[in-house]
């Protein structure tokens, strides 16, 4: 049962959804429950409250760890999939959110259940706690997890908003004391389609309820085997793309309490990304290079493009030591700097990226299609964007 506070804020957020519809003003509106969206003055945006938003829930029991090292390897190409597509012609903002269920180390009294994080923009975030996680025994209750992202997650409401819950694991689907059945029911009624990855067979799968869920949920169900390594197409064009991305490092400010730290952890999740393989770490370069890679929580860049007078709103202990002693008119020099430098190294990663993707759709016809967790979500993401009025844009 939602408590009396949660009936009050579905109340609210409804409320505010009718005004900004009926509003004339849809570029600039800013919902009081949102961190603002940097907005890029060459590229059109939707209204910030059409979204594309992905909560990944993640089985991290004992016999899920190939689950979780495909996850790592796959994230930059799951998020460069989102990033292809437009409504209307422009593009919407993308959000996601990460669970693990199944894990000995969680509570029972939380179903074995955590949000790792709240649906968010923050894509270095989503990967600093991808890499983090680690797997313990426990017991999996799919239709708990559910239940959880449906119900907590901060969801659009806008029709037009594409909302998607992928749930992987390898137990029966329906344990637990809470209903499958009911948790996806809950889900359709917000306009969530639920997603199933099996990681096992396909009869194994259809089985123990997976497809059954999937179908439930208006989504898809896939089976991979999470022990299989990922296999990558290296390209001409790595290396290059590589090389962009210790240059475009160099165009962050970082400000604020969190901008030191931040930009640290920008660097880290490079490092992870590189860890995995050098096609892993030009797919983040990609995602570095597209516009929902957004960090004006602590990038002077970023923040100066949702706000042009930032510089003169901070104080000067928020400046970075380089900038404390120099006026706002120098700050803004610098910051126009960076940011072309900027806009030619994106320009310069989204040429290699285009021509890297063909080089890959090329070689990949002459192999075996590969059934991972990327794959399945990545397909499955286009399918479904269609049938909501997207289209891919390459």
């Amino acid at each position: 049962m939602k408590t009396t506070n949660q009936k009050f804020k579905k109340s609210y957020n409804l409320l505010m959804a009718t005004f900004l519809v009926t509003s004339i003003t849809f570029a600039g509106c800013k919902n009081a429950t949102e961190e603002p969206i940097a907005v890029n003055d060459t590229v059109k945006t939707v209204d910030e409250s059409t979204k594309i938003q992905v909560a990944l829930l993640l089985d991290t029991s004992g016999s899920m760890s190939g689950l979780i090292d495909q996850a790592k390897s796959r994230l930059w190409n799951i998020v460069n999939t989102l990033t292809t597509l437009k409504y209307s012609g422009m593009t919407p903002n993308i959000e996601i959110s990460l669970y693990e269920y199944g894990n000995s180390g969680l509570s029972a009294q939380s179903n074995y259940i955590r949000q790792i994080t709240p649906l968010t923009t923050d894509l270095d975030l989503i990967s600093e706690k991808l890499f983090s996680l680690t797997t313990n025994g426990g017991e999996e209750y799919c239709g708990a997890v559910i239940q959880d992202a449906v119900r907590k997650l901060e969801w659009g409401n806008k029709s037009e908003n594409m909302k998607l819950i992928y749930i992987s694991g390898n137990e029966p689907f329906n344990q637990g004391n809470v209903n499958y059945k009911e948790a996806i029911s809950d889900a359709l009624k917000n306009n969530i389609y639920v997603n199933t990855i099996f990681c096992g067979g396909s009869m194994e799968g259809i089985n123990t309820f997976w497809k059954d869920g999937a179908d439930y949920g208006k989504g898809k169900y896939f089976n991979i085997d999470s022990n299989e390594q990922i296999r990558y197409i290296q390209t001409p064009y790595d290396d290059k793309i590589s090389e962009c991305n210790v240059k475009i490092n160099s165009t962050y400010i970082g400000y604020g309490t969190k901008g030191i730290e931040k930009k640290m952890n920008q660097e880290v999740q490079d490092k992870n990304a590189e860890s995995v393989s050098k096609s892993n770490y030009a797919e983040r370069a990609v995602s570095k290079s597209k516009e929902v890679y957004k960090n004006e929580s602590w990038d002077l860049v970023d923040k100066v493009k949702e706000d042009k007078e930032a510089v003169s709103k901070l104080k000067k202990e928020e400046l970075p030591k380089e900038l404390q002693n120099k006026s706002t008119e120098e700050i803004k020099v610098i910051i126009e700097k960076k940011a072309k430098e900027r806009e030619v190294i994106q320009k310069e990663i989204a040429d290699l990226a285009k021509k890297r993707q063909e080089y890959i759709d090329t070689e990949a016809k002459k192999t075996k299609t590969q059934d991972d967790l990327g794959n399945a979500i990545s397909n499955s993401i286009v399918t479904l964007a269609k049938t909501k009025g997207y289209t891919v844009e390459k």
